[in-house]
């Protein structure tokens, strides 16, 4: 009976017989039993799946003869830039992420060569850098170096050239990505520096 039916009212003796018999009547013609009014909906199914983080680490390989592009050997010749072009790469659908590049020079480094980080990336602390990547339906691929070089100083002689040998290893710069979930209402990971310190620690 919907609440509008149930307003408050006073019979007298005439329409009391009137209820008792419509009563009798619905009884009658429901074999005497109660009758509730019921409705259903079609269930609702919720599936809880979960979001991932893919990210690969790239770069093109050299004539070096190891047929390995994770070790290129590069000539070093004072004031030349060298072709040198590591790409980071998140994978298509990952989840919004920090996004980060580790680089770890040789002690002997700044003495033969020099870099600069391309746009996009901000220093977090010495030889680490990231951004922020969104979510997307498209892989989504950063360079690292700007204009995929690195230079050799040009005070390098011929002399620091030939004193690399076995006692004095050639220079070497060597580049890690790392990507961590990114989320304003994890505290955990609401910063960059937070979401770095994840990231060290999962990483030993």
């Amino acid at each position: 009976m919907r609440n509008s039916d149930k307003k408050q009212v006073t019979f007298g003796p005439k329409a009391l017989v009137m209820t008792a018999s419509l009563t009798l009547a619905l009884c009658a013609a429901i074999g005497g039993t109660v009758a509730y009014l019921i409705s259903t909906t079609e269930s609702v199914t919720n599936t809880f799946t979960y979001g991932d983080i893919d990210i690969t680490l790239t770069e093109t390989p050299t004539d070096d003869g190891d047929d390995d592009p994770t070790t290129n050997t590069y000539e070093m010749i004072p004031g030349n830039t060298v072709t040198k072009d590591p790409l980071v790469t998140v994978v298509a659908d990952s989840e919004d992420c920090w996004l980060f590049v580790e680089l770890t020079k040789s002690e002997n480094f700044d003495d033969f060569m020099t870099f600069e980080l391309a746009d996009g990336w901000t220093e977090l602390e010495e030889n680490v850098y990231y951004r922020e990547v969104s979510q997307s339906d498209a892989d989504q691929g950063f360079y690292v170096l700007e204009n995929n070089t690195v230079t050799v100083n040009s005070d390098v002689t011929k002399e620091m050239l030939n004193s690399l040998d076995e006692n004095s290893a050639y220079p070497t710069l060597t580049f890690k990505a790392y990507a961590v979930q990114r989320s304003d209402e994890l505290e955990d990971i609401d910063t960059a520096a937070k979401a770095w310190e994840l990231a060290k620690t999962d990483s030993q």
